[in-house]
């Protein structure tokens, strides 16, 4: 194979030096744990004081992570993407609100930006949290009470209100199948998943039928996820639709497990990373195998698992551009597997989230976090963009 993750010239083409040194002092901090973990509990309470720190998060970790403010800032950064051959995915990413009139608008905000991606090139999919749309509660009531997954329920009121979250999705879905506008729907904690997944196979069944549309999202770092996939591709199967996945590892890993431990229940989660790994390449196999069924979206900064898919592509000859094949990594990071990706014809795009800054700190805080936890992340980050700057220097 032509691709080589370590290509840094392809990778950070469309970073100017400012750029790259920028990332390189965040990175840097990163690298330091007990930073991350001071920064990340002082920075949203020193939002909601009014201290003037929003220009230098605009300027920092906001910058490396985010598409901008709102959707039309967005659009520069899609623009120089776009010149790379890689594709967007919009995120509209606030979060953590509640109430009926806050669910109205995030649906509204949502369709908003299906009609927006619509109008650009390289935006073929948009994301969405069904607890953008739903009450947490009202989920976690759903996932633990079997006898209302059958809609068999004697609250008129929590009827009612389900019926509106799906009445949102609906809607929009409808826009998006409209429009051609792929929905991947996220994955969230264990203990609201399964109103989720059930609400997304509905979606599926409705809008999937002659093509993808609507795309759940697996977490691999569950152990019961494989099996899931294989599941939900017979009920495709049986029901007459396509189904859509995106296969991520997973980002809820230490919530799980403190959450197992205090209530006395196994953790959902992989007892190691061999296992996720393994699960996870599975899972790219089987969807591989089923491609004219199944389309799925490679989300993972993994290096070897892109590699894999890559290689099960070739063995079996099917196209680089296949529709049903799509590679994906956040904004900001694993430029080395992104941009390389692209550079050889196959088909990727960085999650882009945008929204204001006080709404995405929480995501932010995530990506600070992730980097200083995940196991040589900043140390691979950092060290690419210090080989890409002294090529630079070399040139």
């Amino acid at each position: 194979m032509s691709i080589s993750f370590d290509n840094t010239e392809n990778a950070f083409a469309y970073k100017s030096d400012k750029d790259l040194k920028g990332a390189k002092f965040l990175f840097n901090t990163m690298g330091y744990p007990w930073f991350v973990q001071v920064g990340t509990r002082l920075t949203p309470f020193i939002m909601r004081t009014g201290l003037p720190v929003h220009g230098i998060i605009r300027k920092t970790i906001f910058k490396q992570f985010v598409g901008g403010e709102t959707l039309e800032e967005t659009a520069a950064v899609g623009e120089i993407l776009g010149k790379y051959g890689v594709d967007v995915i919009l995120d509209y990413g606030v979060e953590g609100k509640d109430g009926e009139a806050s669910f109205d608008h995030a649906t509204d905000e949502f369709i908003r930006v299906i009609n927006y991606a619509a109008t650009q090139k390289n935006i073929p999919f948009i994301s969405v949290k069904i607890t953008g749309l739903a009450r947490f509660k009202l989920l976690q009531t759903l996932n633990e009470a079997p006898r209302l997954r059958s809609g068999i329920h004697d609250h008129e009121a929590e009827i009612n209100e389900w019926d509106r979250v799906r009445e949102r999705m609906y809607a929009i879905c409808g826009v998006a199948a409209e429009k051609n506008i792929g929905v991947l729907v996220d994955a969230e904690e264990s203990w609201i998943q399964d109103p989720i997944d059930r609400l997304t196979m509905e979606m599926m069944e409705i809008f999937n039928k002659d093509k993808v549309i609507v795309y759940n999202t697996l977490q691999l770092y569950r152990h019961d996820r494989l099996h899931f996939l294989t599941i939900s591709q017979q009920i495709a199967k049986e029901k007459g639709f396509k189904l859509g996945m995106k296969l991520v590892r997973g980002a809820y890993m230490e919530k799980e497990r403190a959450r197992a431990a205090e209530k006395g229940y196994p953790s959902p989660i992989q007892p190691d990373k061999d296992s996720t790994d393994r699960d996870y390449n599975l899972a790219l196999k089987y969807c591989i195998e089923h491609l004219e069924e199944i389309a799925i979206i490679v989300a993972t900064h993994n290096e070897a698992s892109c590699l894999y898919v890559v290689e099960l592509l070739n063995e079996k000859g099917i196209s680089h551009q296949h529709p049903h094949v799509h590679f994906s990594q956040l904004y900001g990071m694993s430029d080395n597997i992104t941009f390389n990706l692209a550079k050889d014809g196959l088909r990727v795009s960085k999650y882009l989230p945008f929204g204001p800054i006080r709404d995405v700190i929480p995501y932010l805080m995530r990506r600070a976090q992730e980097n200083s936890s995940v196991s040589g992340q900043t140390g691979r980050e950092l060290g690419l963009i210090k080989k890409e700057l002294l090529r630079r220097k070399q040139v």
